[in-house]
């Protein structure tokens, strides 16, 4: 339902005011032709002649033009005269041209190009970015609309979706040659021992501290018919050996036991990525690590964690995301202002992106207009395009009045001159 503003009650004033001139007008040329002709029966002389038929054809076309003019809006003198009265009656037809003509005029995928071409959107738009303020206001729009996006998501959905996806991507991809290759590289580099040299370090220490547990337990599994000093004999033993194993082991980097682990460690390198068997243990071992409740857990509380910190670091206007996405802005706006082949690629992307959307949508959007033309009332539609456009109307009818009389005047001269 379209709205009759104060501005468009002002325009119709205007309206009128210029209906009453043009009336004026044409009251005028008929008060013209009756005292022409009044004046040519009395004898006045020829030029009464000139008059009358000036004023008769102004007549014509004021009359002729008030009828094209009237026809527009309404029925002439309420007659319901074919063809008259168009946009009350056609204003679903004006509609539906309307949109037609918005589609194949402007939503066409060469004007589309065409005009976007011509602006330079990538040059403009890196021209812009360039400029610091404009860096720190998207920036500051950018992290407004990030924690805007964070507010609304619900944590319980982004955490099933997460744990979904974690867990069906982890159980479709096949981990076995993968660590394979990751161990068989961290072997042949030399990474792993410091892992070795950190649990051969902390096996010692604990030997040291835990010499009495090593001996009970020693002594706890020997059997029972054996003398007690014999078993404290040999649990202390058992405790020197794995003492001083483990301070060799600690002390020799080329100690048998580290070139037995390394030959270990490359043979279980090796089965992971060729071994059936072992591939299969690994992947079932896989599938009951993720589906324990600890691990969904610990996968859905790490949307939480990357949550806050993002809202944080959006909101802290010195944080490190906030500097570089400002940064990567700058930068951005100074090779698009500068590069031709970046204008080109921001260029091409934002033509396809408008021509997808026009080509694609077209139909909507055109139908926007049918359909809001269609669901206006039609004498409301009537008063509010008259009230825009009937001022500039009424020219017509007083142009008419005048170029009728001028028309007038020449046929009625040529004729004269003709038949003298």
């Amino acid at each position: 339902m379209t709205v009759f503003s104060a501005a468009d009650e002002e325009r119709q004033r205007g309206v009128r005011r210029m209906k009453l001139t043009a009336t004026a007008l044409l009251l005028l040329v008929a008060v013209v032709y009756v005292l022409a002709r009044f004046a040519d029966q009395a004898g006045a002389g020829p030029w009464s002649g000139y008059v009358a038929a000036a004023a008769e054809a102004g007549m014509v076309g004021a009359l002729a033009d008030w009828f094209a003019v009237t026809a527009l809006f309404r029925h002439p003198l309420g007659l319901p005269i074919p063809h008259t009265a168009i946009i009350p009656t056609k204003k679903d037809q004006l509609g539906v041209s309307l949109g037609d003509f918005v589609g194949e005029n402007f939503l066409s995928e060469d004007v589309v190009r065409q005009r976007l071409r011509a602006v330079g959107i990538g040059s403009r738009l890196g021209a812009w970015l360039a400029v610091p303020e404009h860096g720190d206001r998207v920036t500051a729009e950018l992290a407004t609309a990030l924690r805007g996006a964070l507010t609304v998501l619900r944590d319980s959905d982004v955490q099933a979706v997460v744990g979904e996806a974690v867990t069906r991507r982890a159980g479709a991809q096949e981990i076995g040659p993968g660590l394979g290759k990751m161990l068989e590289r961290i072997v042949a580099d030399g990474g792993h021992r410091r892992a070795v040299d950190l649990v051969v370090s902390r096996a010692h220490d604990w030997l040291v501290l835990h010499s009495d547990s090593v001996m009970d337990a020693v002594q706890g599994g020997a059997p029972g018919w054996t003398p007690k000093f014999v078993d404290r004999k040999v649990g202390e033993r058992v405790y020197k050996e794995l003492l001083r194993f483990t301070t060799e082991m600690r002390d020799m980097p080329s100690h048998p036991a580290r070139g037995a682990l390394d030959r270990f460690l490359t043979d279980f390198a090796g089965d992971l990525q060729s071994d059936t068997d072992t591939r299969a243990r690994v992947e079932r071992l896989k599938g009951e690590v993720l589906g324990r409740g600890e691990v969904q857990d610990l996968i859905a509380s790490a949307w939480t964690a990357v949550r806050s910190m993002i809202v944080s670091a959006a909101e802290d206007e010195r944080s490190e995301l906030r500097l570089r996405v400002r940064a990567s802005l700058l930068s951005l706006g100074a090779r698009m202002a500068s590069d031709p082949r970046a204008q080109g690629k921001v260029d091409r992307w934002v033509e396809g992106a408008a021509v997808y959307v026009v080509t694609t949508y077209r139909a909507e959007i055109t139908s926007l207009i049918t359909d809001t033309v269609a669901g206006w009332d039609a004498e409301h539609t009537t008063r509010k395009i008259e009230a825009h456009i009937g001022r500039d109307l009424q020219f017509i009818r007083i142009n008419g009045t005048v170029v009728g009389s001028l028309a007038g005047l020449l046929i009625y001269t040529v004729s004269r001159v003709l038949g003298a």
